[in-house]
Order: C-alpha cells, then structure tokens, then sequence
C-alpha cells in the first residue's frame, strides 16, 4: 500500500492502524509518490489533498493519466461536498475528511481492497463501434480516438458492462462516485450529458439512450 502524507502525526496515525494487515511504502511529496508509483503497481493508495509541492488531486489525475487501476482513497481537511466531488472526479475512488477513526479508516480501505479492478475479468470492451481499454482507460469510437475525463470514462465502462441494460441513477452514484442516494444532486446527468457530448462528436447517432424516470441505457445496435 502506498501512503502519501506530509504531516507526521497523521502519518503515524495510518501507519499505527494498518501494522501487521498491510506493508506500507510511506512518502511525503507528490515527487516521491509518483517515482514509488512509477517502480510498481499498489493494492491501495492513500493520498492526502495537502502536500507540501502540490494538491494531492494532481497525484490522483497522473496517476490515472498513466493507467493506473489502484483504488485511491482521499484523505483531506476539506469537506464540503464541492471538495468530495472534485477529488472523486479526479478518479479517486473514495474520501476520508480528517479528524477520522481508525476503525474508519480500516473499514474503506478493506473495502477498496474487496473492491474489483474493472480489468480484473476483461480488459477490453467493445460495444457498437466504441471500443473501450480498460487496463488503459482508452476509448475509440469508429477507430478514433475520444478523450474522456475519469469520471466520463468510469460512467461509459459501467454503461458498457450492461449493455443493453438500463443502469439507475442510484448504480452510477454508488459505483462510480460511491455516494449513496443523495436526490438533491445533478452529477450523473451533467457527466452522461459530457460524455453523449463527445461520443456523438463527428457522428449522427446517440449510443446512450435515456430511460425516463429509471437512468440510461447503452444501445447494443446501431
């Protein structure tokens, strides 16, 4: 597992909770995080927003610009749920606010650790003429390629692993953003709306379908 925490209290604090159930590789910086990151590939990654050479959001966007499928967990004095969606859109995969528990603490990262790589059955997924990498985060539609967001591309894999299938709102929200039900936020449809926009970029039809009152749909035919 790898923790990337400047301050040494809370470092310990990490340290002390995972002794004996995982080995840690512990930095401080940005810098340090990516070479460790750069040398191999973790089970889990602990980040906090606050480092001293830069927000630790950056380390979250390289490392899925590089393909990285370890499960990235937030930790952060900045709770506001603005804050909790920025970080997950950046392709973490849950978010911790400090002061927290141990037991806490234990509890999400044995769940990123029960959590399956997309790649983990499949690594590739082809749907109509969209061709999906999951191991690489790539998407081509008609042998060209469409630059996704981590989020848009977390929303198209989930579409695509139930093609022809609708997938709810409350699916996308739990399995993509890991929110819980929440009616009062627009995220899904403002990502779906994002990501229709750039699949249908040079093209005619719509590979989603919207589902009045259920979610959406990823067609199987043309």
């Amino acid at each position: 597992m790898l923790v990337v925490e400047d301050d040494l209290r809370t470092r310990e604090l990490v340290r002390e909770s995972l002794e004996g159930k995982a080995q840690t590789t512990l930095v401080g910086t940005c810098a340090e995080a990516l070479h460790a990151a750069g040398e191999r590939e973790f089970d889990v990654a602990i980040v906090d927003r606050m480092l001293p050479d830069i927000d630790g959001i950056e380390v979250v966007t390289e490392l899925r610009r590089r393909g990285s499928q370890t499960p990235i967990l937030l930790l952060t004095a900045l709770g506001s749920v603005n804050d909790r969606v920025r970080g997950l859109d950046a392709g973490a995969d849950d978010y911790l606010v400090k002061p927290f528990a141990q037991t806490e603490l234990l509890a999400r990262v044995a769940a990123l650790y029960r959590r399956p790589l997309l790649g983990a059955r499949t690594t590739q997924i082809s749907v109509r003429d969209i061709d999906i990498d999951l191991l690489g985060r790539r998407v081509r539609r008609a042998g060209q390629t469409v630059h996704l967001q981590p989020r848009e591309f977390d929303l198209l894999a989930l579409l695509a692993q139930h093609a022809g299938r609708p997938v709810t709102r409350k699916m996308f929200l739990e399995q993509v953003w890991c929110i819980h039900y929440d009616p009062t936020t627009n995220i899904v449809e403002s990502h779906i709306s994002r990501l229709r926009s750039k699949l249908k970029r040079g093209f005619k039809d719509d590979p989603i379908e919207t589902i009045q009152n259920v979610g959406y749909r990823m067609r199987e035919s043309v």
